[in-house]
């Protein structure tokens, strides 16, 4: 074992999460439960089980943690604080789309002692070598397949085991590599025992070959097998020596071979397995395209109903919902507001059983989040049914929290042609609402743009034409969508003005670039299907949103590739946590033809 890994395991906290307590775990206010906690002997996997229960039991490794948060930074341990004080209060944060652990500690101390140590295993996960990384990857699959947790897998186990890792192997290949690693001849593995085996079953002839090919003794290749290697197969230059000595001190396992200033082959395999090592141009993986054209010739990653955890109707809102999407990549974020009973706006699905959040706090999270992943513009789209008192109180909100990375002002204070680019949006957060008048100002305080998405279902039913309806019919539609705006939030519109669409020909002779439209799906398609070339010019100058069916409750989603086709930037997933970023364009990713 490691000497880092040994200092690991002597840090009191990290004893006593190896001794285990219990403590409970909160799904919501009413769901609490004790579990049984206790950090298994690898120092990196966490068990835990009902102290009442039989055999069931959960575990999961610290590598897939992310962070601890401490104290009542969840809205399932805000909705308990009276019960339980902050110090006792902390939440394991996973990775992707893993949902949280609330947990509360019986004592203070118990609960440092799982947050500090926690916290010192996920650095040490992260800072692992290569080595120690396989090491651990192989360990985690052993503890899963072990069913019956004896520590042990016989060669049937074994070999399920392999085909759940995507081994390819001859099986009687395997039982020979098996029969090799079994020392005790008990017919069975333990895990280091596994390890080993899972090595020798791995290990690639081609490499070997390779290795062979450059080493003097065929144990180890010296400084100098090393830099040959370097340079011929890695085309490496004149500096390839100091490159050599780097490449031993971080990936041979050997102190032995260490000191002798060699390379074994477990250190070589070590070294072509990493990233250094890989055949992929690390240059290729940063982004390379033109980010200067304007931000309508782009596609955006973006999400509907952000703030849900689960269906459309009975689901959990929760502040969680935009930290995963905005961390998933996510650059357009939705925001459904409603006049709180309390003077504070709160975030919530309408006319639904949806629990509620407050805007201030969806705000502070959008300010923490924004720009973790991409320093590119991030759309907050607003769904507005606040009263124009509530809506201050949100312009307030907005402007506090956000500060200077709220997009407020025009770029070059001059109203432009085309929207700005990506580039020139770095670092900025804009708010796509309703606006009254247009970048110039005006006073009607009243609005005909945007209606809500259950009139635009409407709308789609009662319209079958891409020309322009009727003068009649788009009275109607203004009369439905009528209503008062508070002017400190209009204020805050700039590039992403909210605009109901009535046909191609009326936006192109009347639409400015900085306004939008929303699409529900089922219109988009039609528009696509018999419009479609008209569709990509709009879509040139203007950004698009396109947003699910008001009937897929269990936050089902479309096939975006249709509304790409078109050149719809701004393609919004709903969801549960499970789609809402699947399928969705990365972040800025390609232009769309010009017409």
């Amino acid at each position: 074992m490691d000497p880092e890994g040994l200092c690991i395991r002597d840090d009191p906290h990290v004893r006593a999460m190896m001794a285990g307590s219990t403590l409970r775990k909160v799904k919501s206010r009413l769901w609490k439960k004790q579990r049984h906690f206790r950090l298994l002997e690898d120092g990196l996997t966490i068990w835990y089980k009902s102290r009442w229960a039989g055999r069931g039991h959960s575990t999961f490794s610290i590598s897939e943690l992310e962070a601890v948060r401490e104290g009542h930074q969840s809205e399932v341990l805000l909705s308990i604080a009276e019960e339980f004080p902050a110090d006792l209060c902390f939440t394991l944060v996973f990775h992707g789309r893993q949902r949280n652990l609330d947990l509360v500690a019986e004592s203070p101390e118990e609960a440092q002692a799982w947050i500090q140590g926690v916290r010192k295993l996920i650095h040490k996960s992260q800072t692992m070598d290569e080595k120690e990384k396989l090491d651990q990857w192989v360990w985690d699959w052993f503890q899963k397949a072990d069913k019956n947790k004896d520590g042990k897998m016989n060669f049937k186990e074994v070999r399920k085991l392999l085909k759940m890792m995507n081994v390819d192997m001859n099986e009687e290949h395997a039982l020979y590599l098996f029969t090799m690693a079994d020392k005790s001849e008990s017919g069975s593995l333990e895990i280091e025992q596994f390890v080993h085996f899972y090595k020798m079953l791995t290990q690639r002839d081609e490499v070997w070959t390779v290795f062979q090919d450059y080493s003097g003794d065929g144990e180890k290749l010296m400084l100098e097998e090393l830099e040959n290697f370097l340079q011929q197969e890695q085309q490496e230059g004149e500096h390839s020596i100091q490159h050599a000595l780097e490449l031993i001190g971080r990936y041979e396992p050997s102190e032995s071979a260490k000191k002798q200033v060699a390379m074994s082959f477990d250190g070589f395999q070590m070294y072509l397995c990493s990233q250094e090592g890989s055949i992929f141009n690390p240059e290729h993986g940063r982004l390379h395209q033109d980010m200067s054209q304007p931000l309508s010739h782009y596609f955006i990653s973006s999400s509907h109903n952000t703030y849900l955890l689960e269906d459309q109707l009975r689901g959990l809102s929760s502040l969680e919902a935009y930290i995963q999407a905005l961390k998933g990549g996510c650059r357009c974020v939705e925001v459904d507001c409603w006049d709180g009973s309390d003077g504070e706006p709160v975030v919530y699905h309408g006319h639904t059983l949806t629990s509620k959040i407050l805007f201030r706090d969806v705000v502070s999270t959008l300010k923490d989040y924004a720009f973790k992943v991409s320093d590119f513009p991030v759309i907050l789209s607003l769904e507005n049914h606040c009263g124009v008192e509530q809506q201050t109180v949100m312009a307030q909100h907005l402007r506090q929290i956000l500060g200077d990375i709220l997009l407020t002002n025009l770029l070059d204070g001059l109203i432009p042609p085309q929207l700005p680019s990506p580039q020139e949006l770095r670092g900025k957060i804009l708010l796509k609402a309703k606006k009254i008048g247009g970048l110039g100002g005006g006073r009607d305080e009243t609005l005909t743009d945007e209606v809500s998405d259950e009139d635009e279902m409407a709308n789609d039913a009662e319209s079958t034409s891409t020309e322009e309806p009727p003068a009649e019919s788009l009275n109607a539609n203004a009369k439905k969508s009528k209503s008062k705006l508070s002017r400190e939030l209009s204020d805050l519109v700039v590039y992403c003005k909210s605009i109901h669409f009535h046909s191609f020909e009326h936006a192109r002779l009347h639409a400015k670039c900085h306004e939008m439209s929303s699409f529900s799906e089922s219109k988009a398609k039609r528009l696509a299907k018999e419009a479609g070339t008209r569709f990509v010019q709009h879509n040139t100058k203007h950004l698009s949103r396109i947003y699910p069916s008001g009937l897929r409750t269990d936050s089902s989603n479309y096939n975006p590739q249709e509304m790409w086709n078109v050149g719809c930037q701004i393609d919004s997933r709903s969801g549960d946590g499970s789609e809402r970023w699947a399928v969705q364009a990365e972040r800025q990713l390609r232009l769309h033809p010009q017409a």
